[in-house]
């Protein structure tokens, strides 16, 4: 699981329920899919990282939000997504030694602006080592989201 808030997750439980990794504002469809870039010496675009939402499971509302969503899940979170498996077998097929240089392309991401390389490489490497422990046991990834 692709955690991106601080606590209330299951990757926060005790004892955690997933196997996760924190990573706070890496959003699937943006600064993962920057990092899905880097490894395929891609440019980015927006259906680099497909995903799915699994959570809610309620239809979205439809039209302008009103007061009276305020309960509505889609509105509050959290949300999970499961992302399809391009994106993990990407990351899980990364080897040990390429990490410097897909970090070093990686943090060229506007959405990444200020960030460095050595400050990028640990969660890069906990991604990595996330996707092949999934896909070594046959599961998908999953992003949890919340305010």
């Amino acid at each position: 699981m692709l955690e991106q808030t601080d606590g209330g997750s299951p990757l926060f439980a005790e004892p955690a329920v997933f196997d996760g990794v924190e990573a706070k504002g890496v959003d699937p469809s943006v600064v993962l899919a920057q990092l899905i870039a880097a490894i395929r010496q891609v440019e980015w675009r927006a259906d680099l990282v497909k995903e799915t939402t699994v959570w809610p499971s309620s239809p979205a509302p439809v039209g302008p939000i009103s007061p009276a969503d305020e309960d509505d899940p889609w509105v509050t979170g959290p949300w999970v997504s499961e992302l399809h498996p391009p994106a993990r077998d990407t990351l899980a097929g990364v080897r040990d030694g390429e990490v410097p240089a897909i970090v070093a392309r990686w943090v060229r991401a506007e959405e990444l602006r200020g960030a460095r390389v050595e400050d990028m490489q640990p969660l890069a490497e906990e991604l990595i080592l996330l996707a092949r422990r999934a896909q070594d046991a046959g599961e998908l990834l999953y992003c949890w989201m919340s305010l």
